[in-house]
């Protein structure tokens, strides 16, 4: 299945885009995806448990996913 796998500020630049498109196994699941994250040339930078949404809808590591989702990996947000 292919899942879309968006990427903001210093995960995108990590990457080196703000996209990926991934191939996961049927039944992959939202940690599966990160971890194949992390395995992409700068991803090692990635945390192993970022915040994570799927469809527009924050999730846990172990929720599966389906042909088609979105995930929006969500970097910690600092300011004042």
């Amino acid at each position: 299945m292919n899942v879309r796998a968006l990427l903001f500020a210093s995960y995108a630049d990590a990457l080196g885009q703000p996209a990926v498109q991934l191939t996961l196994p049927e039944g992959a699941t939202v940690g599966d995806a990160v971890t194949r994250l992390r395995g992409m040339p700068g991803g090692a930078s990635l945390p192993a448990s970022p915040l994570v949404a799927v469809n527009l809808s924050y999730v846990k590591p172990s929720a599966t996913l389906v042909h088609g989702d979105e995930l929006a990996l969500i970097p910690p947000v600092a300011g004042g």
